[in-house]
């Protein structure tokens, strides 16, 4: 699943951490549109995580393994490492939506993703429209095409203004096979 080959991007070593501490998440944003198909790149890996206190707790420890230190605007990446940051789920709940720097690259947690008319949806709204997609050994949950296009309307950022053709043609075609 990698995203553009951008140098210490590895998109699939975060998923295989997150796998390995038994995350439950739903992949959102740009990579989860590349698993339907869409060949825009990427250069982050986007997600919503259940936010049960022993899930938060999995993150917390995968966030650890992958040396994750928090991204602040006007910050370098020398200076957010020394942020007194404890990776805990207390931290995780207490910030809400979070940026990171991992060594295998940026992550971003979110607790909810918003439609088109601003409604906000958590893990447990989304699940149940979610897709599994097989990454080599790897099962990860992909959150469905609709939400994310919704999210990305709701956004109205260029970059994802500029996206949104693609993904409607790759909506259409699923629902022309009627995939979900």
């Amino acid at each position: 699943m990698t995203a553009d080959g951008s140098d210490g991007f590895d998109p699939d070593l975060i998923l295989a951490v997150l796998d390995a501490h038994g995350v439950e998440y739903l992949l959102v944003g740009g990579i989860a549109a590349r698993a339907y198909g869409a060949q825009r790149r990427t250069a982050d890996v986007d997600c919503v995580p259940n936010t049960t206190i022993e899930n938060l707790e999995r993150v917390s420890a995968a966030l650890r393994d992958l040396k994750a230190r928090l991204r602040v605007g006007g910050m370098t990446d020398e200076e957010a490492r020394q942020l007194p940051v404890q990776l805990n789920a207390a931290t995780l709940a207490a910030f809400g939506s979070s940026t990171w720097m991992t060594d295998a690259g940026p992550l971003d947690l979110l607790v909810e993703l918003r439609d088109r008319a601003g409604g906000r949806h958590t893990y447990n709204d989304l699940v149940g429209r979610a897709v599994r997609y097989e990454v080599g050994d790897l099962t990860v949950v992909l959150a469905s095409l609709d939400d994310i296009i919704a999210s990305k309307e709701f956004a109205g950022r260029e970059k994802d203004r500029d996206g949104l053709p693609e993904l409607m043609q790759l909506q259409q075609r699923l629902h022309d096979d009627g995939s979900p």
